[in-house]
């Protein structure tokens, strides 16, 4: 940017910024407390160090699409299955610079980053005040990547490093009390210098005009972390991954344990995994639509190796889809519906699990089940793979079974002279105890339902820590 004109914008642009920070009449009385990283490198915490579960739907759309009453009954729903981030686009995907909101407005002024619309950001702002008056964060995508990265999408390519950092600046300033989390990226890669300066320099433009309130990572596309363009920049706070639409665990799901394992630690989240009701692989004729089974499995795929917490999405709600609306990839069901389908309800049931046991210390221990003689049958590959957790002193262990097969343990994965054993069904949250054991040498389990689909997860505690049922929810 050498021409004095354009200058002189960016300038004048900065100094209205920091007129506008996020509307004070529109904050929660109660503001959502700070989230900051555990000190181990592995988790988020709040401010007093009370354990954060990132339980995150994707609604990419909501801004754009929604009007603030369809956002308030998405919202409400999202925090009665006890979500707690949900993820948006400011400068939304489909079409999102030249297709106005419900309300007739458009982000930009001329496909301008330094010249935001304050009208279109007004509903922006009604929708995170509400979000965060309901309990739930909002992670913040401040583009969509084909604003920067034109791989696949609508584009255009609208940003430099010089106004990303603008419009980074101006996005920290307005949002600076709100309870957000940014995610740059947007589901594009890294494929050169400038793309990458791009989104350093969003970073930098977020971080000043927000003063580091504000965690931040990056939504990278299919199959892909952050990790792999950013792990050693200061910026990234959490590294996120996009697993993506497949419903494998072997060479999509296994990546979160690699990125767990990365040096520095840094916090890691699966931040797109297959969505429910959407074409498996994006092959539709060759293997269908997912159904609640196939979001449930990376939900404690991505957990039990180590993740903070974990991303649901469904194909129609991503988008807010209606009859009245283009598809994208054939949706099933309008969003209205699907924001009641099973996979959605049972993801808490996943969150109130790990809440339910000591929580900060929580490592990935796969050695906790005995490998068969036949090691793709046990610990398992593709969609039969069983994964274990474990504290690492000791307290608790955890082995996912995604269908009913027997499978033994090592005892000695937790401490004490008895183990108290208990099923935990990942489908409505209710736990049985199996009964007491001597902690000593192997054991087998079955779970109790044999049937293909049903999955159930292992609990083993030390049997002195008297912990309640796996799954108990604090207060009720």
């Amino acid at each position: 940017m050498n021409n004095t004109s354009t200058r002189a914008r960016l300038l004048a642009f900065l100094i209205v910024a920091v007129s506008i920070p996020f509307p004070a009449h529109s904050r929660a009385a109660d503001a959502l407390p700070q989230l900051r990283v555990s000190e181990n490198r592995r988790f988020l915490v709040t401010a007093t160090g009370a354990p954060f579960f990132w339980l995150g739907d994707t609604a990419w759309e909501l801004f754009h699409r929604a009007s603030r009453e369809e956002a308030e009954r998405y919202l409400r729903k999202r925090a009665e299955q006890r979500f707690t981030v949900i993820q948006a686009v400011a400068l939304a995907e489909m079409d999102g610079l030249h297709v106005p909101n419900a309300y007739g407005e458009l982000p930009l002024r001329n496909d301008d980053p330094t010249r935001p619309n304050d009208a279109y950001f007004a509903h922006v702002d009604w929708v995170v005040a509400k979000a965060n008056a309901l309990g739930l964060y909002v992670g913040l995508l401040p583009t969509w990547g084909d604003k920067w990265n034109k791989k696949w999408g609508l584009g255009p390519e609208i940003f430099t490093p010089a106004n990303a950092a603008a419009y980074g600046e101006w996005l920290g300033k307005r949002y600076r009390d709100a309870g957000l989390i940014w995610v740059l990226g947007g589901d594009r890669p890294i494929e050169s210098d400038a793309h990458r300066a791009i989104v350093e320099a969003m970073a930098r433009g977020l971080r000043k005009g927000d003063g580091g309130a504000h965690l931040m990572t990056f939504h990278p596309m299919g199959g892909t972390g952050s990790a792999q363009y950013f792990h050693e920049s200061d910026w990234l706070d959490v590294n996120m991954r996009q697993n993506g639409h497949v419903a494998e665990h072997t060479g999509r799901y296994d990546q979160t344990r690699i990125d767990y394992d990365r040096s520095p630690a840094k916090p890691v989240l699966d931040g797109e995994p297959i969505y429910e009701d959407h074409p498996v692989s994006f092959e539709a004729k060759k293997f269908g639509h997912s159904i609640a089974a196939d979001v449930r499995r990376p939900l404690y795929w991505d957990l039990f190796a180590g993740a903070m917490g974990h991303t649901y999405g469904h194909h129609s709600v991503w988008q807010m889809w209606t009859a009245a609306r283009e598809p994208v990839n054939n949706p099933l069901l309008p969003w209205t519906e699907a924001i009641d389908q099973p996979g959605a309800v049972q993801m808490q049931h996943g969150r109130a699990l790990l809440e339910s046991r000591p929580f900060l210390t929580r490592v990935p221990d796969d050695t906790v089940i005995v490998t068969g003689p036949v090691p793709t049958s046990m610990p398992g590959a593709g969609r039969y793979h069983f994964s274990a957790t474990r504290d690492q002193d000791g307290r608790y262990a955890m082995v996912y079974a995604p269908v009913g097969r027997p499978f033994a343990v090592r005892m000695g994965a937790v401490t004490g002279s008895q183990v108290m054993a208990w099923w935990f069904n990942p489908r409505d949250g209710r736990a049985m105890r199996i009964g007491s054991f001597p902690n000593a040498g192997e054991r087998m389990f079955t779970p109790p339902d044999p049937g293909e689909m049903l999955d159930w997860v292992l609990v083993l505690d030390d049997a002195s820590r008297n912990y309640p049922p796996p799954g108990t929810v604090q207060g009720r």
